[in-house]
């Protein structure tokens, strides 16, 4: 399988004041299509920083970054939000769905950015929906949906533009056990259909299904393991 996402020898400081904080240390790291990648790690360990910097949210202070094979260190943010809305679908612990706003529409909102036509964007909003099984819950606000609903809307806001990489950071972190399985179920599935996922989540007890297990403590890749 060819990369999605590579990492060579990344490093990330943070000025503290007078002190240089390392979240993380020469992290080399390659993610290939269609794998299913838990990145595990306590609180502290760098995991976060790590999915930003895969996520194209943050910049290393050294080393590179390649999307599907194009180097992205040196891009500008404008560039970067092109590819982040193109290639990347993000799904979040706290669903950030827009609360006035109904499941069609938040499903919508990454295809507004990218440019789509209203009646394509629709059409690709609702396939999205319904291969969550929220297809008859087009019009329903946040408000009007328990918690695991609301999460199935953000994976769906997450596949609409059919990305090249699905970051899920935490996404059972709000939930109660029944919906977090209903939710890390759906994301086997659509592993299943050939999507790349990398979850993020300091929970050992929901990685089990993945098909890659990578620690990290202390700023530093500890374990690398395919199973």
């Amino acid at each position: 399988m060819s990369s999605v996402i590579v990492l060579e020898n990344i490093s990330k400081i943070y000025p503290m004041g007078e002190v240089n904080v390392g979240a993380l240390e020469n992290i080399s790291l390659e993610i290939k299509k269609q794998e299913f990648v838990a990145i595990v790690g306590p609180s502290g360990s760098g995991k976060s920083t790590l999915m930003h910097i895969i996520g194209l949210l943050d910049e290393p202070t050294s080393g590179k970054v390649f999307l599907e094979d194009r180097d992205i260190s040196n891009l500008s943010e404008k560039e970067l939000a092109v590819l982040r809305n193109k290639h990347i679908g993000f799904i979040f612990q706290t669903f950030n769905l827009l609360p006035k706003t109904s499941a069609l529409n938040n499903v919508e909102l990454p295809l507004i950015y990218a440019g789509i036509v209203n009646h394509e964007r629709t059409k690709m909003a609702v396939d999205a929906l319904e291969k969550v099984d929220l297809g008859q819950r087009l019009d329903h606000f946040p408000s009007q949906l328990s918690g695991g609903q609301q999460q199935r809307v953000a994976i769906a806001r997450a596949l609409v533009n059919n990305p090249t990489l699905i970051l899920a950071d935490e996404p059972t972190g709000n939930l109660d056990s029944k919906s977090g399985k209903e939710i890390l179920d759906l994301l086997i599935n659509l592993n299943n259909d050939g999507n790349t996922i990398v979850l993020v989540t300091h929970d050992m007890s929901i990685t089990g299904k993945a098909k890659r297990l990578i620690q990290i403590v202390d700023g530093r890749i500890v374990s690398d393991k395919r199973k």
